[in-house]
């Protein structure tokens, strides 16, 4: 039987969904590789469906899928502004008892800090009180 490099890598990791607005899209590739410099394994919505699938099935759907892989991860990080969206994730996240994080994107690509929720910052319309 041939064998592969991965039969020897089993290592477990931490399921990440890292929770960004649609602002922050574009990050995504950066984001993805800071989770797993940090040790998770991120199931990242924007590297998974990309932009809504080029809005080719229902947003609806791909908000339900979201919500999925919120479930079914152990925790949420949130990166940047929070949108009402990623307000939405944050409250599913914490109602099912996960651990959530938060860090801003200022120091991109070489850094992103991690902040306390108070420090959090929001997109416009939104405050604390939404999460």
């Amino acid at each position: 039987m041939a064998k592969h490099i991965a039969d020897n890598l089993s290592g477990v990791k931490k399921i990440v969904y890292p929770a960004l607005s649609k602002r922050n899209f574009y990050y995504r590739e950066h984001i993805s590789k800071f989770v797993l410099e940090q040790g998770g394994v991120p199931l990242n919505p924007f590297m998974i469906f990309n932009y809504f699938l080029l809005d080719t099935v229902s947003r609806d759907i791909i908000r339900e899928a979201n919500n999925n892989l919120v479930r079914i991860a152990d925790e949420l990080w949130v990166f940047g502004e929070v949108s009402d969206g990623v307000a939405s994730e944050v409250r599913r996240a914490k109602k099912e008892g996960k651990k959530v994080r938060y860090f801003n994107l200022k120091g991109l690509p070489q850094k992103m800090d991690e902040l306390k929720e108070e420090m959090v910052e929001f997109e416009s319309g939104l405050t604390a009180s939404d999460l």
